[in-house]
């Protein structure tokens, strides 16, 4: 080949300050013909040159076309693993939630090590690169953002990680699954975690073949023989509490200062109706029904009508998950969407416990609502926090349960408080297709889900079939012959 040669010579970085931006030059010579690339950070040049370096040590020929290593070249539709994990990333990004784009960036941070040859030089350490990966290089919204010292650790990636088309190779797409589910220290990934991530590599692998970039007809994570781990997706039931343990834990809630007072009905619409956490940050005064009452003169107090059996109705179409600000679309903690397994501007409707209307009715006369009409906001009068929530929980749990409860998953989590609703609701003979419509669930999910929390279904079970067995002569016959 007349366009390579051995004859490289690799120069100083040279340094331009300009009025509002430094440039680092890298300077080098191959066969006579000087070449120079520029790079915003010291960092990206300095790894840049390292690289030039070591191809020159080690006796690789450089293109006198593009004065880089013959080994850099790619054919036109082939693509680093990590500048393909951009673009899949970069794909997701309209549609996806903001939690889901968290999700697809965690999935391919664990698949990446697979994707990195053993001995290239300047590799930044694993730390460094998962850092990078996360904070900025599987994030679209903050990927021109990155650091310097991130920066360089993301340029060396997309230099050096292996094209993705190899994983057309069985052996190569089952060190990606492999690595896939599996944690930094080695152990395998939990089940719920091992499932997402390899459902999200199937689907990358997916729009790699879409684009041309893995020449296979068969997504080769697909055709691999995977047991999928055993993971129970039915709630514990010793975390969930009972009528008289959940009431104790909302006046626990109300003890706690500062915030305790004004976020105790936001428990109690978890509680009471089953809402999920990111549905009930979401309320406003115009998501709720309430009943009827009247004012008595001579007791001085509102009263419910005869006529009216207390109950009020939430009606709401938005939820707020608490998803990080890295990764919503403004920059915001939470990402407003539609409701989880619904269309957008599709409403759920769910009643309200006349012990959760006095709740609310007591937190809209003492604490109002927020400028955008909100129900829970912070003490300072902005959106309430999910630390300050939690907190607040983790408090009331050691003030109402005892010692030996709190060493238990009793109450454990703020979203075991719906978990508490739903059982409760089934335990009282609530039909399933009911509480699958008030919960915002199928029937198949709700029944998977808390079919172990139904409690006393088996002696209810037990006398039915007792009562259609027994014979009405028996009980009048002393003697017990039935013959």
């Amino acid at each position: 080949m007349n366009n390579i040669s051995y004859d490289v010579r690799v120069y100083t970085i040279d340094t331009y300050t300009g009025k509002t931006v430094t440039t680092y030059w890298v300077r080098w010579k191959v066969s006579g013909d000087r070449f120079k690339e520029p790079f915003r950070h010291s960092a990206q040049a300095d790894s840049f040159r390292s690289e030039l370096i070591s191809a020159a040590r080690k006796g690789e020929a450089f293109d006198t076309e593009t004065g880089r290593p013959t080994s850099w070249q790619r054919a036109a539709n082939e693509l680093s693993w990590y500048e393909f994990a951009c673009q899949y990333a970069d794909m997701k990004w309209k549609t996806a939630s903001a939690k889901y784009r968290a999700d697809i960036a965690r999935a391919l941070i664990a698949a990446t090590p697979a994707m990195i040859p053993e001995g290239k030089p300047g590799r930044p350490s694993d730390a460094v690169i998962r850092k990078a990966l996360r904070g900025w290089g599987f994030n679209s919204r903050r990927r021109a953002e990155a650091p310097e010292e991130f920066s360089a650790a993301l340029a060396w990636l997309s230099r050096n990680t292996t094209n993705v088309s190899t994983l057309a190779n069985a052996g190569n797409a089952r060190k990606v699954l492999n690595s896939a589910i599996t944690l930094v220290s080695g152990k395998p990934a939990a089940a719920s975690t091992a499932k997402r991530n390899r459902t999200i590599i199937c689907n990358a692998l997916d729009y790699a073949i879409e684009l041309g970039a893995v020449n296979t007809t068969a997504n080769p994570i697909r055709v691999l023989k995977w047991k999928a781990p055993k993971n129970s997706s039915s709630v514990d039931r010793r975390s969930v509490v009972n009528p008289k343990q959940a009431r104790s834990l909302l006046a626990a809630v109300e003890t706690q200062r500062p915030s305790g007072p004004r976020i105790k009905a936001f428990f109690g619409t978890i509680y009471y109706a089953g809402l999920r956490p990111e549905e009930a940050i979401e309320l406003g005064e115009q998501n709720l029904t309430l009943p009827p009452r009247k004012w008595n003169e001579e007791t001085s107090k509102w009263e419910t009508p005869p006529d009216s059996d207390g109950w009020g109705a939430l009606t709401f179409e938005t939820a707020a998950p608490d998803a990080g600000r890295a990764w919503t679309d403004d920059g915001d903690q939470r990402d407003r969407r539609q409701l989880k397994h619904r269309a957008r501007g599709e409403v759920r409707t769910v009643p309200m416990h006349p012990e959760l209307v006095a709740l609310l009715r007591f937190h809209i006369e003492e604490f109002g609502t927020s400028p955008d009409g909100k129900l829970f906001t912070g003490v300072r009068g902005g959106e309430l926090a999910t630390v300050v929530s939690r907190r607040a929980w983790i408090a009331a749990r050691k003030s109402a349960l005892t010692a030996e409860q709190q060493k238990s998953p009793l109450a454990r989590r703020i979203y075991d408080l719906r978990h508490a609703a739903l059982s409760t609701w089934l335990n009282a003979g609530v039909a399933p297709t009911q509480v699958a419509e008030w919960a915002g669930h199928s029937v198949r999910v709700l029944l998977d889900i808390y079919a172990k929390c139904i409690d006393g279904q088996q002696d209810i079970a037990k006398r039915r079939i007792a009562d259609a067995l027994r014979d009405d002569g028996q009980e009048e016959d002393s003697t017990g012959d039935l013959g």
